[in-house]
Protein backbone atom coordinates (compact mmCIF):
# COMPACT_ATOMS: atom_id res chain seq x y z
CA UNK A 1 0.00 0.00 0.00
CA UNK A 2 1.19 3.53 -0.55
CA UNK A 3 -0.27 6.91 0.06
CA UNK A 4 -0.18 9.74 -2.55
CA UNK A 5 0.48 13.07 -0.88
CA UNK A 6 -1.05 14.78 -4.07
CA UNK A 7 -4.19 14.76 -5.46
CA UNK A 8 -3.14 13.96 -8.70
CA UNK A 9 -1.51 10.94 -9.37
CA UNK A 10 -0.04 9.50 -12.99
CA UNK A 11 0.91 5.77 -13.22
CA UNK A 12 2.81 4.54 -15.78
CA UNK A 13 3.36 1.09 -17.43
CA UNK A 14 4.70 -0.56 -20.40
CA UNK A 15 2.61 -3.01 -22.07
CA UNK A 16 4.93 -5.15 -24.41
CA UNK A 17 3.48 -6.40 -27.95
CA UNK A 18 2.52 -9.96 -28.52
CA UNK A 19 3.88 -11.20 -32.13
CA UNK A 20 4.09 -7.40 -33.34
CA UNK A 21 0.19 -7.03 -32.49
CA UNK A 22 -0.82 -4.91 -29.87
CA UNK A 23 -4.05 -6.49 -29.14
CA UNK A 24 -3.70 -9.26 -26.84
CA UNK A 25 -1.60 -6.69 -24.43
CA UNK A 26 -4.54 -4.06 -24.58
CA UNK A 27 -7.14 -6.90 -23.66
CA UNK A 28 -4.85 -7.72 -21.35
CA UNK A 29 -4.43 -4.84 -19.55
CA UNK A 30 -8.53 -3.86 -19.96
CA UNK A 31 -9.40 -6.99 -18.41
CA UNK A 32 -7.15 -7.19 -15.73
CA UNK A 33 -6.00 -3.40 -14.41
CA UNK A 34 -9.06 -1.96 -11.96
CA UNK A 35 -8.74 1.84 -10.96
CA UNK A 36 -11.31 2.63 -8.34
CA UNK A 37 -11.59 4.77 -5.28
CA UNK A 38 -10.09 3.32 -2.23
CA UNK A 39 -12.37 2.19 0.78
CA UNK A 40 -11.03 2.58 3.99
CA UNK A 41 -11.26 -0.61 6.21
CA UNK A 42 -11.29 -2.61 3.33
CA UNK A 43 -8.06 -4.54 1.47
CA UNK A 44 -4.94 -2.22 1.58
CA UNK A 45 -6.76 -0.62 5.16
CA UNK A 46 -3.60 -1.84 8.16
CA UNK A 47 -4.48 -3.19 11.27
CA UNK A 48 -2.77 -0.10 12.60
CA UNK A 49 -4.94 2.10 11.00
CA UNK A 50 -8.02 -0.13 12.46
CA UNK A 51 -6.37 0.32 16.00
CA UNK A 52 -7.26 3.63 16.27
CA UNK A 53 -10.78 3.11 16.11
CA UNK A 54 -11.70 5.19 13.26
CA UNK A 55 -11.75 2.11 10.69
CA UNK A 56 -13.76 -0.35 10.70
CA UNK A 57 -12.67 -3.68 9.32
CA UNK A 58 -15.15 -5.12 6.70
CA UNK A 59 -14.87 -7.04 3.55
CA UNK A 60 -14.19 -4.34 -0.09
CA UNK A 61 -17.51 -3.28 -1.82
CA UNK A 62 -18.24 -4.71 -5.21
CA UNK A 63 -15.55 -3.21 -7.70
CA UNK A 64 -16.86 -0.76 -10.31
CA UNK A 65 -15.69 -0.89 -13.94
CA UNK A 66 -12.51 0.66 -14.99
CA UNK A 67 -13.35 3.22 -17.54
CA UNK A 68 -10.65 3.21 -20.31
CA UNK A 69 -10.19 6.29 -22.05
CA UNK A 70 -8.89 5.84 -26.08
CA UNK A 71 -6.12 8.44 -26.52
CA UNK A 72 -4.52 6.88 -29.51
CA UNK A 73 -5.05 9.70 -32.76
CA UNK A 74 -5.34 12.05 -30.11
CA UNK A 75 -3.12 15.62 -29.30
CA UNK A 76 -2.56 17.75 -26.28
CA UNK A 77 -0.15 20.27 -25.24
CA UNK A 78 2.26 19.26 -23.06
CA UNK A 79 4.80 22.36 -22.97
CA UNK A 80 4.64 24.86 -20.04
CA UNK A 81 5.20 28.19 -20.78
CA UNK A 82 8.44 29.67 -20.53
CA UNK A 83 7.16 33.59 -19.45
CA UNK A 84 5.52 34.79 -16.68
CA UNK A 85 2.69 32.61 -16.74
CA UNK A 86 4.96 29.55 -16.24
CA UNK A 87 4.37 30.84 -12.48
CA UNK A 88 0.55 31.09 -12.75
CA UNK A 89 0.41 27.38 -13.44
CA UNK A 90 2.68 26.48 -10.41
CA UNK A 91 0.48 28.80 -8.19
CA UNK A 92 -2.82 26.87 -9.32
CA UNK A 93 -1.01 23.68 -8.60
CA UNK A 94 -0.26 24.73 -5.06
CA UNK A 95 -3.39 25.59 -4.21
CA UNK A 96 -5.19 22.81 -5.23
CA UNK A 97 -3.03 20.25 -3.58
CA UNK A 98 -2.01 19.62 -0.03
CA UNK A 99 0.36 21.72 1.96
CA UNK A 100 2.71 19.30 2.24
CA UNK A 101 2.69 18.23 -0.99
CA UNK A 102 5.73 20.13 -1.77
CA UNK A 103 9.10 19.47 0.36
CA UNK A 104 9.42 22.05 2.54
CA UNK A 105 12.42 23.51 0.71
CA UNK A 106 11.04 23.93 -2.58
CA UNK A 107 7.64 25.61 -0.88
CA UNK A 108 10.07 27.77 1.02
CA UNK A 109 11.26 28.96 -2.41
CA UNK A 110 7.94 29.34 -3.82
CA UNK A 111 6.77 31.58 -1.13
CA UNK A 112 9.95 34.20 -1.32
CA UNK A 113 7.98 34.94 -4.91
CA UNK A 114 4.74 35.29 -3.36
CA UNK A 115 3.42 31.45 -4.07
CA UNK A 116 1.36 30.10 -0.78
CA UNK A 117 -0.68 27.82 -0.39
CA UNK A 118 -4.18 29.64 1.39
CA UNK A 119 -2.87 32.84 -0.39
CA UNK A 120 -3.52 35.17 -3.59
CA UNK A 121 -0.56 35.20 -6.07
CA UNK A 122 -0.41 38.96 -6.88
CA UNK A 123 3.08 39.99 -7.93
CA UNK A 124 3.42 43.96 -8.47
CA UNK A 125 4.59 44.96 -12.26
CA UNK A 126 8.41 44.92 -10.75
CA UNK A 127 7.96 41.43 -9.67
CA UNK A 128 6.22 40.52 -12.88
CA UNK A 129 8.87 41.20 -14.87
CA UNK A 130 11.80 39.41 -12.46
CA UNK A 131 9.84 36.17 -12.73
CA UNK A 132 9.33 36.90 -16.68
CA UNK A 133 13.31 37.39 -16.82
CA UNK A 134 13.48 34.17 -14.49
CA UNK A 135 11.44 31.69 -16.85
CA UNK A 136 13.04 32.60 -19.88
CA UNK A 137 16.48 32.28 -18.60
CA UNK A 138 15.32 28.89 -16.64
CA UNK A 139 14.09 27.58 -19.99
CA UNK A 140 17.57 28.69 -22.05
CA UNK A 141 19.41 26.97 -19.04
CA UNK A 142 17.37 23.82 -19.37
CA UNK A 143 17.60 23.41 -22.93
CA UNK A 144 21.92 24.25 -22.81
CA UNK A 145 21.55 21.34 -20.22
CA UNK A 146 19.39 18.97 -22.33
CA UNK A 147 20.82 19.92 -25.66
CA UNK A 148 24.51 20.38 -25.40
CA UNK A 149 25.42 17.66 -22.18
CA UNK A 150 28.83 17.10 -24.25
CA UNK A 151 30.32 20.12 -22.92
CA UNK A 152 29.53 21.14 -19.26
CA UNK A 153 28.70 17.38 -18.60
CA UNK A 154 31.52 14.57 -20.67
CA UNK A 155 30.40 12.31 -17.74
CA UNK A 156 26.84 11.59 -19.16
CA UNK A 157 28.10 10.43 -22.47
CA UNK A 158 28.16 6.71 -22.57
CA UNK A 159 31.58 6.19 -23.78
CA UNK A 160 34.31 9.07 -24.64
CA UNK A 161 33.27 12.23 -26.97
CA UNK A 162 30.29 10.39 -27.78
CA UNK A 163 27.24 12.20 -28.55
CA UNK A 164 24.88 9.63 -27.10
CA UNK A 165 24.26 9.76 -23.23
CA UNK A 166 22.02 9.93 -20.60
CA UNK A 167 22.36 12.42 -17.67
CA UNK A 168 20.92 9.35 -15.32
CA UNK A 169 24.41 8.38 -15.20
CA UNK A 170 25.44 11.31 -13.25
CA UNK A 171 22.85 10.81 -9.75
CA UNK A 172 20.68 7.80 -11.12
CA UNK A 173 17.05 8.12 -10.69
CA UNK A 174 16.87 10.07 -7.63
CA UNK A 175 19.65 12.43 -8.51
CA UNK A 176 21.84 12.21 -5.95
CA UNK A 177 23.66 9.09 -6.30
CA UNK A 178 24.75 6.98 -9.57
CA UNK A 179 23.09 3.71 -10.56
CA UNK A 180 24.75 0.55 -8.55
CA UNK A 181 27.61 -1.29 -10.47
CA UNK A 182 27.18 -4.72 -10.69
CA UNK A 183 29.90 -7.73 -9.47
CA UNK A 184 31.07 -10.89 -11.25
CA UNK A 185 28.60 -12.76 -9.66
CA UNK A 186 25.56 -10.69 -11.03
CA UNK A 187 24.65 -8.58 -7.86
CA UNK A 188 23.85 -5.39 -7.49
CA UNK A 189 26.80 -3.40 -5.98
CA UNK A 190 25.18 0.23 -4.61
CA UNK A 191 27.16 3.18 -4.68
CA UNK A 192 27.59 5.13 -1.38
CA UNK A 193 25.56 7.94 -1.02
CA UNK A 194 26.61 11.55 -1.69
CA UNK A 195 24.43 13.43 -0.07
CA UNK A 196 24.36 15.96 -2.67
CA UNK A 197 21.25 16.68 -5.26
CA UNK A 198 22.61 16.30 -9.12
CA UNK A 199 20.89 19.54 -10.31
CA UNK A 200 22.18 20.11 -13.70
CA UNK A 201 20.88 16.50 -14.45
CA UNK A 202 17.75 17.32 -12.42
CA UNK A 203 17.29 19.72 -14.64
CA UNK A 204 18.21 18.56 -17.70
CA UNK A 205 16.32 15.41 -17.42
CA UNK A 206 13.04 17.07 -16.51
CA UNK A 207 12.92 19.54 -19.07
CA UNK A 208 12.82 17.10 -21.46
CA UNK A 209 11.07 14.13 -20.32
CA UNK A 210 8.17 13.24 -17.92
CA UNK A 211 9.43 10.86 -15.19
CA UNK A 212 12.39 7.97 -14.32
CA UNK A 213 12.13 5.26 -12.20
CA UNK A 214 15.70 3.29 -11.04
CA UNK A 215 14.89 0.24 -14.17
CA UNK A 216 15.38 3.19 -16.58
CA UNK A 217 19.06 3.52 -15.75
CA UNK A 218 20.48 0.06 -15.26
CA UNK A 219 23.53 -1.81 -15.59
CA UNK A 220 22.61 -4.97 -15.33
CA UNK A 221 21.98 -7.40 -18.66
CA UNK A 222 18.42 -8.64 -19.11
CA UNK A 223 16.80 -5.94 -16.71
CA UNK A 224 14.90 -2.75 -16.81
CA UNK A 225 15.68 -0.35 -19.61
CA UNK A 226 18.34 1.85 -21.02
CA UNK A 227 17.93 4.97 -22.31
CA UNK A 228 20.41 7.16 -24.98
CA UNK A 229 19.74 10.47 -25.93
CA UNK A 230 21.53 12.05 -29.00
CA UNK A 231 20.81 15.74 -30.45
CA UNK A 232 24.09 16.11 -32.58
CA UNK A 233 25.35 14.56 -35.77
CA UNK A 234 29.03 13.19 -36.22
CA UNK A 235 30.36 16.77 -36.90
CA UNK A 236 29.24 17.94 -33.93
CA UNK A 237 26.58 19.58 -35.62
CA UNK A 238 23.01 20.06 -34.92
CA UNK A 239 20.82 17.38 -36.40
CA UNK A 240 18.91 19.45 -39.62
CA UNK A 241 15.57 18.28 -40.83
CA UNK A 242 16.03 19.06 -44.47
CA UNK A 243 19.37 16.90 -44.21
CA UNK A 244 18.73 13.05 -44.51
CA UNK A 245 20.91 11.02 -41.80
CA UNK A 246 21.31 7.42 -41.14
CA UNK A 247 22.03 5.40 -37.82
CA UNK A 248 23.62 1.73 -38.36
CA UNK A 249 23.07 -0.56 -35.41
CA UNK A 250 25.36 -3.57 -35.43
CA UNK A 251 24.16 -7.46 -35.24
CA UNK A 252 22.60 -8.92 -32.20
CA UNK A 253 21.93 -5.70 -29.74
CA UNK A 254 21.50 -7.31 -26.29
CA UNK A 255 17.81 -6.51 -25.63
CA UNK A 256 15.28 -9.38 -24.79
CA UNK A 257 12.73 -7.38 -24.88
CA UNK A 258 12.86 -4.85 -28.13
CA UNK A 259 15.24 -2.09 -29.34
CA UNK A 260 13.92 1.23 -30.61
CA UNK A 261 14.81 4.37 -32.27
CA UNK A 262 12.78 7.36 -32.19
CA UNK A 263 12.62 10.67 -33.73
CA UNK A 264 11.62 13.67 -31.49
CA UNK A 265 10.74 17.23 -31.40
CA UNK A 266 13.03 19.93 -30.08
CA UNK A 267 10.38 22.03 -29.46
CA UNK A 268 7.82 20.24 -28.23
CA UNK A 269 10.07 17.51 -26.84
CA UNK A 270 7.24 14.68 -27.93
CA UNK A 271 7.07 12.74 -30.53
CA UNK A 272 7.62 14.41 -34.33
CA UNK A 273 4.03 14.65 -35.99
CA UNK A 274 4.18 12.87 -39.32
CA UNK A 275 2.61 11.18 -41.95
CA UNK A 276 3.88 7.85 -40.73
CA UNK A 277 2.13 8.13 -37.55
CA UNK A 278 4.79 7.15 -35.52
CA UNK A 279 8.39 8.02 -35.96
CA UNK A 280 10.36 5.07 -34.86
CA UNK A 281 12.03 1.98 -36.36
CA UNK A 282 13.04 -1.15 -34.14
CA UNK A 283 13.07 -5.21 -33.68
CA UNK A 284 9.37 -4.75 -33.55
CA UNK A 285 7.80 -3.89 -36.91
CA UNK A 286 4.69 -2.30 -35.78
CA UNK A 287 3.89 -0.12 -36.76
CA UNK A 288 6.42 0.37 -39.25
CA UNK A 289 9.98 -1.29 -39.74
CA UNK A 290 11.47 2.29 -41.42
CA UNK A 291 15.11 -0.03 -41.52
CA UNK A 292 17.19 -2.23 -43.99
CA UNK A 293 18.93 -5.47 -42.53
CA UNK A 294 22.32 -6.03 -43.77
CA UNK A 295 23.30 -9.35 -44.84
CA UNK A 296 26.01 -9.04 -41.57
CA UNK A 297 23.13 -8.99 -39.36
CA UNK A 298 23.33 -5.18 -38.45
CA UNK A 299 20.28 -2.58 -39.36
CA UNK A 300 20.24 0.78 -41.11
CA UNK A 301 17.97 3.37 -40.18
CA UNK A 302 17.62 5.98 -42.43
CA UNK A 303 16.02 9.32 -41.54
CA UNK A 304 15.18 12.46 -43.62
CA UNK A 305 12.37 15.37 -43.71
CA UNK A 306 11.96 15.12 -48.09
CA UNK A 307 11.13 11.49 -49.15
CA UNK A 308 11.66 12.28 -53.35
CA UNK A 309 15.59 12.87 -52.44
CA UNK A 310 18.16 9.84 -52.28
CA UNK A 311 16.88 6.33 -51.18
CA UNK A 312 12.94 5.77 -52.37
CA UNK A 313 12.07 3.05 -49.86
CA UNK A 314 11.66 1.96 -45.84
CA UNK A 315 12.89 5.34 -44.54
CA UNK A 316 11.89 7.05 -41.52
CA UNK A 317 10.22 10.44 -42.22
CA UNK A 318 10.58 13.23 -40.10
CA UNK A 319 8.44 16.05 -41.88
CA UNK A 320 4.69 16.89 -41.82
CA UNK A 321 3.32 20.64 -43.00
CA UNK A 322 1.52 20.97 -39.80
CA UNK A 323 4.69 21.11 -37.70
CA UNK A 324 6.22 23.65 -39.93
CA UNK A 325 8.95 21.92 -40.99
CA UNK A 326 8.65 22.46 -44.42
CA UNK A 327 9.33 26.11 -45.08
CA UNK A 328 12.03 26.09 -47.76
CA UNK A 329 14.63 27.40 -48.24
CA UNK A 330 14.90 28.19 -44.53
CA UNK A 331 16.70 25.28 -42.62
CA UNK A 332 14.14 22.79 -40.54
CA UNK A 333 14.59 22.34 -36.42
CA UNK A 334 17.06 19.96 -35.68
CA UNK A 335 15.39 16.92 -34.11
CA UNK A 336 16.62 14.83 -31.55
CA UNK A 337 16.82 11.19 -31.48
CA UNK A 338 16.83 8.31 -28.26
CA UNK A 339 17.29 5.47 -28.99
CA UNK A 340 15.92 2.66 -25.84
CA UNK A 341 16.60 -0.98 -25.50
CA UNK A 342 14.03 -2.42 -23.88
CA UNK A 343 16.21 -4.46 -21.39
CA UNK A 344 19.81 -2.94 -20.53
CA UNK A 345 23.35 -3.87 -21.14
CA UNK A 346 25.96 -3.18 -18.80
CA UNK A 347 27.54 0.49 -18.95
CA UNK A 348 30.91 -0.04 -21.14
CA UNK A 349 33.37 2.91 -20.87
CA UNK A 350 34.75 1.44 -24.13
CA UNK A 351 34.39 1.46 -27.60
CA UNK A 352 33.74 -2.12 -28.11
CA UNK A 353 29.92 -2.24 -27.10
CA UNK A 354 29.19 1.15 -29.46
CA UNK A 355 31.88 0.96 -32.67
CA UNK A 356 29.47 1.69 -35.70
CA UNK A 357 26.21 1.48 -33.95
CA UNK A 358 25.71 5.68 -34.98
CA UNK A 359 27.73 5.81 -38.17
CA UNK A 360 27.11 9.64 -39.42
CA UNK A 361 25.20 11.16 -37.08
Amino acid sequence: MARSKTNRVIYASRGYLVDNDPKPTVENIKKHMKIYPYTPGGVGTSIVTALEGKVKLEANPQVPETKFVEASGKAFNTIPPSDYSFFEIINANVQDEPADSYNAELAGQLAAIGIVKGKEFKPDDRMKKILTDAAAVGNAASRALNWRFSGPHPDWSYYPDSMWGNMLWQGGANFETPPPMITKEGLFDPLPPTGARTLDSKTAFYYGYTLDSPGMIMRLPKAGSQYLMGFLDANKNDLDGGKTYKVRLPKDIPAAAFWSFTLYDNQSRSMLQTPQGYPRAGSQSYPSPAAEAAADGSTTIYFRSDPTRGRETRQLDTDHAWQGLVHAPSPLQPAGAVLHKGVAVERNRTRSLMVGMWEQY
